[in-house]
């Protein structure tokens, strides 16, 4: 099968264009043929070898993970023993990152309890933009703001991958959305639900009076005293990636602003699970999410352009490859 290896870290230009041999399912696991991938933050991680406390988790010297790619949709081709939930002909998506990603390759193998039945009303290139991303808006406006209705949302950074599902979740629950992003991407924030828009390039939203119950910051670099102020009292900041200057904040300033200023200063880290991806296709089957995607590319030799073009910082909403029919 056509595969991208990563064999040392480095630039997408390292990435190698190579047959390798096509994986047979275990015990509990399913073959599936990837019909489309798609880039996440987590791609550039694993690619580059940064922040280094992350070549820990993924190869101190090289990368551990010859395969990198995390989201996929696609069908599952065979079955090993003892598979209970999926059988050959299904449409599945999932996220790989927590089974030995594999994801830019034509198949891949895994374990059944990390992929989920495909939403029916996407195409395949949609619904691989949806796993990481989705589940970790989710988990960040759910999990870890408590967003519920009637609240007033501000999200930092909505209009990328993240983000975009972010501002629906918020919307979805009942929250008052006010997104903050550069004119570039108004109509976007708009398009997907935003209550009020603010563009950071004409005004400063923490000199404004609103003040909100949560407030999700995405893949900033702003220093995080600036939504100390911005927040109700007993309201909520949740970090979601981040630069390393605000993650070393979260953890020195973090705590003593919280218990100064009765607020709460969160940053978590993505965990995919499969109740989520269940969770995240009913909500998109009835109608009330839908990715965001900017880019399209064709073939998985066109992955390292995808990575170089999302390493940019400029994507609005997801950028996804199609692998089938290469």
């Amino acid at each position: 099968m056509k595969s991208i290896l990563s064999r040392e870290y480095g630039s997408p230009e390292t990435l190698i264009y190579q047959n390798v041999e096509k994986p047979i399912p275990g015990d509990g696991q399913v073959l599936v043929k990837v019909h489309a991938t798609s880039i996440n933050y987590s791609n550039l991680v694993l690619l580059r070898g940064k922040p280094f406390p992350a070549r820990f988790a993924f190869g101190l010297l090289k990368p551990k993970y010859l395969i990198p790619g995390g989201d996929i949709a696609g069908v599952v081709e065979m079955v090993g023993k003892n598979v209970t939930q999926f059988q050959i002909g299904d449409e599945v998506y999932g996220d790989l990152s927590i089974c030995g990603w594999g994801g830019f390759a034509e198949y891949v193998v895994v374990p059944e309890q990390a992929i989920a039945p495909k939403p029916s009303l996407l195409t395949f290139a949609e619904a691989a933009a949806v796993p990481m991303a989705a589940v970790t808006a989710l988990q960040g406006i759910r999990d870890k703001g408590n967003v519920t209705a009637g609240q007033q949302v501000l999200i930092y950074g909505g209009s990328g991958g993240v983000g975009t599902f972010a501002v629906q979740l918020a919307k979805a629950l009942g929250a008052e959305v006010t997104v903050v992003c550069s004119t570039s991407n108004i109509d976007i924030a708009k398009s997907i639900g935003a209550d009020v828009v603010i563009d950071y390039k004409q005004e400063d939203f923490s000199q404004r009076q609103e003040r909100y119950d949560v407030i999700i910051g995405v893949n900033g670099h702003q220093p995080i005293s600036i939504y100390k102020n911005s927040l109700k009292e007993r309201g909520t900041f949740v970090l979601v990636g981040g630069s390393e200057s605000q993650l070393f904040q979260m953890m020195i300033k973090g705590p003593w602003i919280g218990l100064k200023d009765k607020k709460t200063f969160v940053h978590f880290l993505q965990r995919a699970k499969q109740e989520d991806l269940v969770f995240m296709k009913e909500l998109i089957d009835e109608g009330k999410v839908k990715p965001v995607i900017d880019r399209l590319y064709h073939g998985l030799m066109n992955i390292p352009e995808a990575l170089t073009y999302f390493e940019q910082g400029h994507a609005k909403g997801k950028v996804v490859i199609s692998v089938v029919g290469e």
